[in-house]
């Protein structure tokens, strides 16, 4: 009660949670972009596939109600575009649509590395 440095409260068990599963899901999804980037250049069929599912898979996150499923679903969301523009697209701009795969691609993952931290101090205030 008379406490010079107040204790801080811990993080809620939910919120905990929420960080895990979203730091998970980034982390796989910008990995799993970066392989589907690289092998489906071989495979132009499966990167259109791909494209359409990611693009997809955005779009749910962009309608959530959840703020925090936004900013992942945009860039999931982008990264399907991109996928289907640099197989569909037009040639010129296919060497950019796959740079910019792959720097959306690392970005998905720098926010699940990002989550995880946030996940972790949410762990280690609940001692």
């Amino acid at each position: 009660m008379n406490d010079i440095v107040p204790e801080k409260e811990p993080v809620p068990t939910k919120v905990v949670a929420k960080h895990g599963v979203t730091a998970v899901a980034q982390i796989a999804g910008g990995l799993l972009f970066l392989i589907m980037h690289i092998f489906s250049a071989r495979l132009p069929p499966l990167g259109i596939v791909f494209g359409l599912l990611g693009g997809g898979i955005g779009l749910s996150g962009i309608l959530s109600k959840d703020p925090a499923d936004k900013k992942p679903g945009v860039i999931l969301f982008i990264a399907g575009i991109l996928k289907l523009v640099f197989h569909v697209g037009p040639a010129i701009v296919r060497p950019f649509a796959g740079s910019l795969l792959t720097v959306a691609s690392l970005i998905l993952l720098a926010l699940g590395i990002f989550n995880g931290i946030k996940f972790l101090t949410g762990l280690n205030s609940r001692k």
